[in-house]
């Protein structure tokens, strides 16, 4: 019985962290409508704002690890609660711009750190068989807590100030998630030795041989050094390149951008009402739900090298379509945030479905996460200009204020037609159907990429780094590797619109697709398969020269 209670925190625990992760990611779409009209915010305050998250986050990363590793995982994940509960309130009660920087710089700090601890705790917890399942359910939360947040920006649009509710309402789930953790035993991996306290948490949760084993062997932890990443003992250095390998591929494959067009290929497919867009933009969230479902379902089955080469693979082929198709079928981007939000006001929740954490689009209608970080991050977020061009143009009559509408009616009716002119115009020498069938191949591309992520880099690549680093130093090596995926996520963010101009959209894409083909050999020569072996087994693995 205590061991299926153990069992169930743990779940709980992974599944509320990762809700609020995707939570805090997909609110702001809908404040940030809200808050630039309460607040009168220019383009450079709205991306100031965006910024803020993404902020807290590369603070988070810098000196995280050292937390989790030093004070414990568990210890963590209860700070990075307070703190989160602390900037909910700043943010449900700031009654001006500084207050809202200062809240959202703090939750960004928050979640960076809980997703962090959350996938390392829970993968220390539980047996190696069910390792993949437990830590994948992170990236589930991701998903579902960006669905939720849209959810919940459409209900509060029309409330007065109903920004408050929306980042007040993070403090439910934070509160659950608080009182979970309080149950579950202090990390076994953190204690030397195999007693009491010990045997409440990990070994009932291990069948009869690894209890015996561990009894007969305990797992000495060993002490490293932050420089011992870049050194050969214990063949760290390799670790290191696999774990930015996989980070950095993530954010290269195009994650943070490939979803920047979907709000023109749903218009030029056909959905143009608000009731349309809206279902369109739940559908792609809904897919990415049931994508990520199935890689917690094989991800102690398949294994994670299989999933991540499939995934890749599946990625590779889907932006290279985009690319090809886009040079026949050309669409075009809005530059100026302003021009983006009136150009995109008649469309819908579209631009954000889904994406994971670590993974938070610039110019992407699905956050993530890392990936994202992250888990989605993802689970990395886009804080650029082109970032908020994103947030701003996810806006739609749908979620605007009633009291909005009027004075948005004109801009809407003439961005309707701008919009036709710039993205349902048949281009020179394709005919009409020619053009409809191209625009449906990137609407389906674009759901396989969507698909192939969300079951491969998007929970993979959190649970591999949760696996491959001692426990002595793998707070610390986790949040090495997480800093990195928010800087490229930065990177690919800013330069996005700038690359496009250089070198133009379907080469962009092209690009994206030979890093994914890269990505593939990457995984293949350097990533090995850790499915159903313990953490000490891994280590080992690892430990031997190759």
């Amino acid at each position: 019985g205590r061991a299926l209670l153990v069992l169930l925190l743990s779940a709980t625990v992974s599944l509320l962290g990762g809700l609020i992760f995707g939570y805090e990611l997909g609110i702001i779409s809908g404040a940030l409508l809200q808050l630039q009209i309460d607040f009168d915010l220019s383009c450079f305050k709205q991306e100031i704002l965006v910024s803020a998250l993404l902020i807290g986050a590369l603070l988070a990363s810098l000196v995280g690890g050292i937390l989790i590793d030093r004070h414990g995982r568990r210890k963590a994940i209860l700070v990075s609660n307070l703190v989160l509960l602390v900037g909910s309130l700043i943010l449900t009660l700031a009654r001006s711009f500084i207050g809202l920087i200062i809240g959202r710089m703090t939750v960004g700090f928050a979640i960076s750190v809980s997703s962090m601890a959350c996938c390392i705790y829970v993968s220390e917890m539980v047996a190696a068989h069910q390792r993949g399942l437990l830590v994948s359910l992170y990236e589930v939360g991701i998903t579902v807590g960006i669905l939720l947040s849209y959810a919940l920006n459409y209900i509060f649009a029309d409330v007065d100030e109903g920004w408050r509710y929306m980042f007040g309402l993070a403090i439910a789930p934070t509160a659950m998630q608080f009182l979970s953790i309080l149950f579950l035993p202090v990390n076994p991996v953190k204690l030397n030795s195999w007693d009491p306290d010990c045997q409440k948490g990990l070994i009932q949760l291990q069948n009869i041989e690894d209890r015996e084993a561990a009894k007969r062997e305990p797992y000495k932890e060993k002490h490293y050094s932050f420089l011992d990443l870049f050194r050969t003992r214990d063949n760290m250095r390799r670790r290191t390149l696999v774990g930015l390998g996989l980070v950095l591929f993530q954010q290269f494959t195009g994650q943070p951008n490939v979803l920047g067009y979907a709000s023109k290929i749903f218009h030029s497919v056909g959905f143009q009402s608000n009731s349309s867009a809206i279902l369109a933009s739940v559908g792609l969230g809904a897919i990415k739900v049931v994508a990520t479902l199935v890689a917690m379902a094989f991800a102690d089955k398949a294994g994670r090298r299989v999933l991540l080469m499939a995934g890749c693979v599946v990625m590779a082929i889907s932006v290279t379509t985009i690319g090809l198709t886009s040079r026949i079928a050309p669409l075009a981007m809005a530059r100026d945030c302003k021009a983006a939000a009136d150009l995109n006001a008649s469309h819908s929740l579209t631009q954000h479905p889904l994406t994971p954490v670590s993974s938070q689009p610039a110019v992407t209608p699905i956050p993530p996460a890392l990936g994202a970080v992250k888990r989605q991050a993802g689970p990395g977020f886009a804080a650029t200009r082109s970032l908020t061009k994103v947030f701003t143009s996810t806006q739609s009559r749908e979620v605007v204020p009633s009291s909005f509408l009027t004075q948005k009616r004109g801009l809407v009716g003439q961005s309707k037609k701008e919009t036709v002119e710039s993205t349902g115009t048949p281009s020179a020498g394709a005919p009409w159907t020619e053009q409809m069938v191209l625009n449906w191949i990137t609407l389906l591309s674009m759901m396989a990429f969507v698909s192939a992520f969300s079951i491969g880099f998007g929970p993979m690549t959190w649970l591999v780094l949760s696996e491959i680093y001692p426990a002595g130093i793998r707070g610390r090596a986790f949040a090495f590797c997480n800093s990195f995926n928010w800087a490229a996520n930065l990177l690919i963010s800013l330069s996005f619109l700038d690359l496009i101009d250089a070198i133009g959209f379907s080469w962009m894409f092209l690009l994206y697709g030979l890093m994914g083909a890269m990505a593939v050999i990457f995984i293949y020569l350097f990533v090995p398969e850790t499915k159903g072996q313990s953490l000490e087994e891994i280590d080992q693995q690892f430990s031997r020269k190759r």
